[in-house]
């Protein structure tokens, strides 16, 4: 069967929903039709640009009807960039769509039937990202810097960034001002020629220290005194300067050679009462004030009264670690990433734990022979990358049976499909509190608590 569109078509279309991308989508005659910049509860005049079997794509010519939450975008390189999906969405809208996505995904893959909580969002949505990663190349004329348009690998140059800090637009305006006088020639992804490759800025917001790391393809920087000197007249408050080499024909950002060129060799920063030291590579979370919130949240699922010894999967850094010793008798966490096991060490020490203990391996192999050395867990977290959960993981959880789980989530999907697993494993999904992360995208964490029934 045809479908009832075809390519340079017009039609009139109720948008109905949005992509996990942020694009409209309606339908005609139950064909869907994905519309990028056309928001919920619009009747919008289209273009049809390509269709296919099962579903089609259309621009946006006319808008008849607005979206009672439309607003002005006030980013002069939204509908260029692909960094933000919704400022076109008012803040209170974007919440209500996220809370209603989270509902739906939990019904539609999980027949999760548990509650789902309006979701936590920020006071001031702006200006919240802790680590900017800014790629750099030869324009026409000089060097551009800025992030990538949609789905490319073209940069959209520019002078800042509304959800940015000011110290990554005083970078992003100011140092590709300045790279021919330092001889830093930008990176060519085509010719792998160049020097400069991406800035990355990193601020401790508790601290107010920022770190700046050039990263380069090669460990030649004759001019580093001179590159030096223009970041710190370009962000005063700079507490580090790195230069990380990567030489590799590659799109990953860092190489593995991390060489200090002024200052610490880490920042440090804070959630609610816990510190962490933070150096190139570490992860960190970007949005320290929602992911305290975040933190908060799985504390108060895991109920904890002072005596717990709770098992942290995935543990990374150890910063959900951290927050649980708090309350906790004793926590154990689990990373497959040596490096991030290595930092949740010194995190503890740093901040005077003695109730933890972290090692190396995955989760789903080390978890195992815990339990066979008697140290079960009665609360048992989880904060899995946005593929889920690992399903030998899954297993063991079931096997174990801890009497209650937190499931800390970046991927509302992955996280219906396992909350099903964990169901019919013998657990019962409490609540979902989701926690938005990254005001004006259409990225949502949210919290989930199981109990052993």
């Amino acid at each position: 069967m045809s479908a009832p569109v075809k390519k340079n078509d017009r039609a009139t279309v109720y948008i109905e929903d949005l992509t996990h991308d942020g694009n409209g989508v309606a339908k005609v005659d139950g064909y869907p039709l994905f519309i990028q910049g056309a928001l919920p509860q619009e009747t919008v005049e289209v273009h049809v640009l390509k269709t296919l079997k099962n579903y089609g794509f259309a621009k946006v010519i006319n808008i008849i009807e607005p979206s009672p939450d439309r607003v002005e975008a006030p980013c002069e390189y939204f509908k260029q960039c692909g960094g933000c999906q919704l400022q076109h969405l008012s803040y209170e809208g974007q919440l209500k769509w996220k809370q209603k996505m989270v509902e739906n995904v939990m019904k539609r893959l999980g027949k999760i039937d548990a509650p789902v909580h309006p979701v936590k969002g920020m006071d001031n949505p702006w200006n919240y990202r802790n680590k900017a990663q800014i790629p750099f190349a030869q324009g026409e004329e000089a060097a551009i810097a800025g992030f990538y348009k949609t789905k490319s690998h073209n940069i959209v140059d520019m002078e800042r960034c509304l959800i940015q800090t000011g110290e990554a637009d005083a970078i992003l305006a100011g140092l590709k001002k300045e790279l021919a006088k330092l001889g830093l020639q930008p990176y060519n992804e085509a010719s792998h020629s160049g020097q400069l490759r991406h800035v990355v800025v990193r601020k401790g917001r508790a601290t107010n220290e920022v770190m700046v790391v050039l990263v380069t393809k090669s460990r030649k920087f004759p001019q580093k005194e001179a590159a030096i000197e223009v970041i710190q007249r370009l962000v005063p408050n700079v507490t580090s300067i790195v230069q990380n080499v990567n030489g590799e024909k590659t799109n990953v950002i860092f190489g593995d050679t991390t060489i200090t060129l002024w200052g610490k060799e880490s920042i440090e920063d804070r959630i609610g009462d816990v510190r962490f030291e933070i150096s190139a590579r570490s992860f960190y979370q970007v949005n320290p004030e929602q992911t305290e919130v975040l933190y908060k949240q799985a504390l108060d699922y895991a109920q904890l009264e002072g005596n717990e010894r709770v098992i942290d999967a995935y543990c990374g850094i150890g910063s959900i670690s951290l927050f649980l010793a708090q309350k906790a008798g004793f926590v154990m966490g689990v990373e497959i990433v040596s490096q991030a096991i290595e930092d949740a060490k010194r995190n503890a020490e740093l901040n005077g734990f003695t109730n933890t203990y972290f090692e190396a391996g995955a989760a789903e192999e080390v978890i195992p022979r815990w339990y066979k050395e008697g140290k079960e867990a009665d609360v048992l977290v989880v904060d899995p990358p946005r593929k889920g959960c690992d399903e030998a993981l899954l297993n063991t959880i079931i096997e174990q049976k801890p009497k209650r789980v937190v499931y800390v989530s970046c991927n509302p999907a992955t996280l219906a499909r396992d909350l099903r697993i964990l169901e019919d494993g013998g657990y019962k999904t409490q609540e979902i509190q989701p926690v938005d992360m990254f005001p004006h995208t259409t990225h949502c964490e949210a919290v989930a608590w199981l109990e052993l029934v």
